[in-house]
């Protein structure tokens, strides 16, 4: 099987790696986010005759009317070179028939600037509106060097009426602008806050009052067979409603997040928009598709909100999202292994490893345990524990339930916090100054918490970076450890070293990127 997420770029493909985030409290039940009372869907009488029975269908439309300026289009666009020239790295697709075709299919009709019929001939690409964006010339925005290309279009929606929204991390993963379309055709910059890849979720903010934010509803309370719909742009088609039914929930995808499944139409463009109760409240996040063409194949996943806004609530609080680890291997018990083990089903995770001090080790958790349950709750299927696990507050002390030797016992375990790959900052970590150095780096400075997840000493974050600093080879969130082997721990040390290069000679930084570190040399110009 296949299970692809729904950009509208073929390149961020991917599946989602682990639980989502503790919370202290509950999402359905204490979030701070709107809740006001939503008109339920109507249902018309059914035609009964003595021959058959006719089912009566639900009737979205009013809550169509009163969730679909909830709902917004996201475009992202991207800074590409374009000092190489044609033949360059800044633009070699253009002139090829089958990469146009590509492009057109996955980025939009009118990628490229020329009309589709001037070369070649009449085809469908005619057929779409053009939006009159000139792709062969700098926009107003763009800087030397280089031009903003259209690098994805997915959805979202407003969770506050100052304007924070919610939508999927691959929608807006990389992209050097976020451009957030509502319903009634405003279109506003967008500012990520944070966003979180384990569950492929992210948190944006416009600048705007007044917005109409969706209510939260409360994914747990959800059945099979219950009518959902979507709202989205699928394939760039802004404020496009499908609907059908919740087909399974708690789904195991290999993601160890609990998914909704439906089989509503979801194609690429959608991600990151809400999945609809007929009460207008939402009760997901649509991510991902099974899919063998790239389209909607009756096969639909949602992230459900509970798990959702546990994460999104960190974001917004710190720009980051903070998760606990046990330090065990698990996986599912075979029915010829519970039996021999004296156990009466397969519920619970089978113990196959444990690392060395780590949390279950000194809880005295074995090899060949089965974990029956976390923190008072039962383990039904062995994917549930890293979720539980994922959700509890780093340092906590929690009681578990196994079974070794033909009965029960009850151990304490006191979690610790998952590594960081990288840190994301929250809106109000960013720098009020951009500093002037001769390596075009904007730098904030790490706190102690910051530095012992990544397990460093010293080292400032970039922020933000010239166009020659790209060229360099530097990234945003890069960590800097030393400029031309002087450590620096400070923005104010990091600007004395920069300022400090000779001009016109290659120097060498050290920098951590993906727990790995690596140097970059560079030839400050100034």
């Amino acid at each position: 099987m296949k299970f692809q997420k729904l950009p509208l770029y073929a390149l961020l493909l991917g599946a989602l790696v682990s639980a989502p985030a503790f919370s202290q409290s509950s999402s359905s039940s204490t979030s701070s986010w709107s809740t006001e009372e939503a008109p339920k869907a109507t249902t018309p009488p059914a035609n009964h005759d003595s021959t058959s029975v006719t089912l009566g269908l639900p009737d979205f439309t009013k809550v169509v009317e009163k969730t679909e300026n909830s709902v917004v289009n996201i475009r992202t666009m991207e800074n590409i070179s374009t000092r190489g020239g044609r033949g360059g790295p800044g633009w070699s697709f253009q002139g090829d028939p089958d990469a146009e075709e590509f492009f057109n299919f996955f980025f939009g009709p009118d990628f490229f600037p020329e009309p589709f019929s001037k070369r070649f001939g009449p085809g469908p690409r005619d057929d779409y509106p053009n939006r009159d964006f000139d792709r062969g010339s700098e926009g107003p925005k763009s800087k030397k060097g280089e031009k903003q290309v259209p690098s994805g279009v997915g959805s979202g929606f407003i969770i506050s009426k100052d304007g924070y929204i919610i939508t999927n991390d691959h929608v807006v993963d990389k992209a050097d602008k976020v451009i957030v379309t509502l319903n009634n055709g405003k279109e506003y910059d967008a500012e990520v806050i944070g966003s979180d890849k384990r569950t492929d979720l992210a948190l944006i903010k416009v600048d705007a009052k007044d917005l109409e934010p969706i209510e939260i509803g409360n994914s747990d309370a959800l059945k099979k067979g219950q009518w959902v719909l979507a709202i989205g742009s699928p394939y760039d088609l802004e404020s496009t409603v499908t609907s059908g039914i919740v087909s399974a929930i708690n789904r195991d995808t290999g993601d160890y997040l609990p998914f909704i499944q439906t089989d509503v139409a979801i194609n690429p463009g959608n991600s990151g928009g809400p999945l609809i109760d007929l009460q207008g409240k939402v009760v997901g996040v649509n991510s991902q598709i099974y899919t063998r063409s790239g389209g909607s194949m009756g096969i639909s996943f949602s992230i459900p909100i509970n798990e959702a806004i546990n994460v999104i609530n960190q974001l917004k609080d710190t720009g980051v999202v903070e998760r606990s680890r046990m330090g065990v291997t698990i996986g599912p018990i075979q029915e010829d292994v519970y039996k021999a083990l004296g156990l009466s089903n397969n519920k619970g995770a089978l113990v196959s490893s444990v690392e060395k001090n780590g949390p279950a080790d000194r809880a005295g958790i074995r090899a060949g345990d089965v974990i029956l349950k976390f923190d008072g709750k039962a383990i039904n299927k062995w994917t549930d524990l890293p979720r539980m696990v994922g959700q509890t507050k780093p340092g906590k002390k929690t009681e578990i339930e196994i079974f070794r030797r033909g009965k029960s016992e009850t151990l304490a375990v006191t979690v610790e916090a998952m590594e960081s790959k990288g840190i994301k900052f929250g809106k109000n970590k960013k720098p009020e100054v951009k500093q002037d150095n001769k390596l075009g780096l904007s730098v904030v400075a790490l706190d102690s918490k910051q530095r012992d997840r990544l397990n460093i000493k010293g080292g400032v974050q970039v922020f933000e970076l010239t166009d020659d600093a790209k060229e360099a080879g530097f990234m945003k969130d890069d960590i800097i450890l030393t400029v031309n082997n002087v450590d620096v721990s400070t923005v104010e040390e990091f600007n004395e070293a920069a300022n400090s290069l000779p001009k016109d000679k290659v120097v060498a930084v050290l920098v951590l990127r993906d727990k790995m570190t690596q140097w970059i040399t560079t030839t400050p110009s100034k």
